[in-house]
């Protein structure tokens, strides 16, 4: 009786066991549908011809060489990636530099320290397409508010069609885009700076270190994660740059491709108007969202290794 009743308890425990391992099924499901099948549908369809919304012939890599060799696609492609370079770059720079010295000023316990922080995230929570559609009314040649101000300010020379400009648009919107992403990168580093033992700093400033040598020595080095972090979210957000350029200029990357970037050509692709015809080429969309997918992954998974392998060093 009493081996029967261990046998029982064995078995119950043992299906215990398997079905909680039933438990992520859901969860992987969805994540396929949503997920892995997006990703496997884009790079197969790329593989294919295609006229209109109907498949045709599986014709290898075709659509790759036509997207990098044959006009206007390669020049649309290299252009959009470059303009992609520049909005990394430039938000690495601005934004990343300025959450990094807002988030430095706050973690030396200001007065109204809450208040600001709240402020600078304060951005964040609104829509993009809201904060494009505020940007463009504040950068309206006629009516805008900045030229508003720069004429008060005896400033007229400096007034112009900052998004009808090919030479300010793109950078227009990546200052934009830099405003609204700054509270996010303020809080990264702050919790950064909120992480770095305070023993260590005191020790420093017993040795007599201060200023900008405590910043150099002690913070910037110990920072490194979190700007590594920054960093890598920063690529992924300027290469996946789209719904804000798409609310100030729209698909067409006006004026004259100068704010195209490689998910907004992928939206012409993909749904038309890439060419005068306006016909769709879901074959190049498809290639297209396969090497843009490829590079952000490749280029990512560089910096997280770099990154693991210096938090292993240190």
């Amino acid at each position: 009786m009493k081996e029967s009743t261990a046998s029982s308890s064995r078995k119950r425990k043992s299906w215990a066991k398997w079905t909680i391992h039933l438990f992520p099924i859901p969860a992987l499901i969805v994540y396929g549908m949503f997920v892995l099948y997006p990703i496997v549908a884009a790079l197969s369809y790329s593989f294919f011809e295609w006229k209109g919304m109907a498949r045709g012939g599986f014709i290898g890599f075709q659509n790759f060489v036509t997207l990098f060799t044959t006009e206007p696609y390669s020049s649309m492609f290299w252009n959009a990636f470059k303009h992609n370079v520049l909005y990394f770059v430039l938000q690495m720079v601005v934004m990343n530099g300025l959450a990094f010295f807002l988030a430095f000023i706050i973690y030396q316990k200001v007065k109204g320290a809450e208040f600001f922080k709240a402020a600078f995230f304060l951005p964040r929570l609104l829509s993009v397409i809201v904060v494009g559609f505020l940007w463009k009314l504040i950068l309206n040649p006629n009516f805008g508010t900045l030229n508003v101000i720069l004429e008060k300010l005896g400033l007229e020379t400096l007034q112009k069609a900052w998004l009808g400009d090919p030479g300010t648009a793109l950078i227009a919107i990546i200052l934009v885009n830099c405003w609204f992403g700054l509270g996010f990168g303020v809080l990264i580093f702050l919790a950064g700076f909120q992480g770095i033992p305070s023993e260590l700093v005191e020790a420093a400033k017993l040795d007599g270190a201060k200023g900008f040598t405590l910043l150099r020595t002690i913070y910037l080095p110990l920072m490194v994660p979190s700007i590594m972090i920054m960093g890598i979210l920063t690529f992924i957000q300027s290469f996946e740059a789209f719904e804000l350029v798409y609310a100030m200029q729209g698909s067409m990357g006006e004026p004259y491709y100068s704010t195209d970037t490689l998910a907004v050509f992928f939206y012409r692709l993909a749904f038309g108007s890439s060419t005068a015809s306006g016909a769709t080429a879901i074959g190049l969309g498809s290639a297209l969202a396969t090497v843009l997918f490829l590079f952000i992954l490749v280029c990512t998974t560089v910096f997280l290794r770099l990154a693991n392998k210096r938090d292993v060093q240190m």
